[in-house]
């Protein structure tokens, strides 16, 4: 073969590489095999691990919402889930479901169930093994549903909003993440209801397992101490792992399962009621005006995360149409909130007094759940500390992100390669509340 063919057939090679190299950039990506699902108490999400860009993408609702309140709703009509379902709660409080995660797979007596009633507007009840079940009214007839069934509505919302992303192909083989303290029935249960929405749980790991996977604690080498802080809307739960490799082993779990965001809302909530009806000289009462209040309690709260300041209108039907403004401070939600906030280091306290540990010798320290946003609880914890936190990651989505990742490995994802190995412990949690 002369020269000129073999710099002819050499240029031919070299054109079809970069066709194909810049071919593979402007396709999308593949669709990931196994997908990661965080059945959030108060929050749930769903996401996929991109094998060609390393990206774990967290999918998006029609209203671009990454994650979606743990909430379903009967109406007359229709059953409604996530946001619609907080939309309408104040004018339908018996029959919308939320914080279904608390009882999933968990057996009361009646006592315990009647400490947990005076939370919640839906009736509950105990089956003959003493499983939670809720009573609702649904197109005008009694219907009971258990937890099982409300978190299958919210995975197939889930699912639908998966399967809006991935027109093409949507794997129904997933990963889910529970509290570590979850026993074989609460993750049954929690398989189970995935089940009823079309997926197959291929692999439970535990929450703070997966925040640090978000955090690729996996990969360092040596051995770390871990403390992951979950603060959420709900819960708050602490868990101290010794993480080596692939290969994590919880060491002590601690928590107050009365104690989230939504907490700090009602602080800051009863703090402005008050407020009107000093300067009104009436209650508010009104569903619509609540509702419309408890929205602005929230964005007022996620607002002062960023600002020292915020300004909150409110216009009141039940009182005239008048309008009522306040200028929220981040002085004052810390004031108002300080008492709560200081709870937080009380299981804080105790994994590291049953792990026999110092502050010092924890490693590393890991925020997880929305309502590690907020500075007073930042500031908090790296005091007590006096230790960066790890804060990367949205704090929202560090569970689900470390669930998708755990997926992609399991999906054969390239380039992942290492797998979380959780060993089991007998260690029960330490709970405040």
């Amino acid at each position: 073969m002369g020269s000129s063919a073999i710099t002819l057939l050499g240029g031919a090679l070299i054109a079809l590489l970069f066709a194909g190299y810049f071919a593979q950039r402007s396709l999308p990506p593949p669709a990931p095999k196994v997908v990661g699902i965080d059945l959030g108490t108060t929050y749930s999400c769903i996401g996929g691990y991109q094998s060609v860009t390393g990206e774990v993408i967290i999918y998006e609702d029609e209203e671009k919402h990454k994650c979606i309140p743990s909430v379903v709703a009967f109406t007359e009509t229709e059953i409604l889930v996530g946001h619609k379902a907080v939309a309408q709660h104040e004018s339908n409080p018996y029959n919308t479901i939320y914080d279904a995660k608390r009882f999933i797979g968990k057996q009361f007596t009646k006592e315990q169930l009647d400490a947990e009633a005076p939370r919640y507007q839906f009736k509950m009840t105990l089956d003959n093994e003493g499983f939670v079940q809720f009573h609702v009214t649904h197109q005008g007839k009694a219907l009971v549903v258990d937890p099982i069934a409300v978190g299958g509505y919210i995975a197939k919302t889930l699912k639908d909003t998966m399967e809006r992303n991935l027109t093409i192909y949507s794997p129904n083989l997933c990963v889910v993440s529970v509290p570590a303290e979850f026993n074989q029935l609460q993750r049954n249960c929690t398989a189970k209801a995935l089940a009823t929405a079309g997926f197959k749980v291929l692999r439970v790991i535990n929450e703070p397992t997966a925040a640090a996977l978000a955090y690729g604690l996996h990969t360092k080498k040596g051995v770390s101490t871990v403390l992951v802080v979950d603060l959420g809307g709900g819960t708050l739960d602490v868990s101290l792992l010794l993480v080596q490799g692939g290969m994590f082993l919880t060491q002590a779990m601690a928590g107050n399962n009365h104690l989230g965001g939504q907490d700090f809302n009602n602080q800051l909530q009863n703090y402005i009621l008050k407020d009107i009806q000093n300067h009104y000289h009436e209650a508010l009462t009104e569903p619509g005006d609540l509702q419309l209040l408890r929205a602005a309690i929230e964005t007022a709260k996620l607002n002062l995360t960023l600002h020292d300041a915020t300004i909150l209108t409110l216009p009141l039907a039940s009182l005239g149409n008048k309008t009522y403004t306040h200028k929220v401070t981040r002085e004052e939600f810390e004031r108002i909130n300080e008492p709560l906030f200081e709870k937080i280091l009380e299981p804080v306290g105790a994994v590291l007094e049953y792990t026999e540990l110092e502050r010092s010798e924890v490693d590393e320290i890991v925020m997880v759940g929305g309502s590690t946003r907020i500075p007073a609880v930042r500031r908090l914890v790296s005091h007590y500390f006096n230790k960066s936190l790890n804060t990367a990651v949205d704090a929202d989505l560090a569970v689900v992100s470390g669930v998708s990742i755990q997926a992609g490995i399991i999906g054969g994802m390239w380039p992942l390669m290492v797998s979380a190995v959780e060993v089991q412990t007998s260690v029960k949690k330490i709970v405040f509340n």
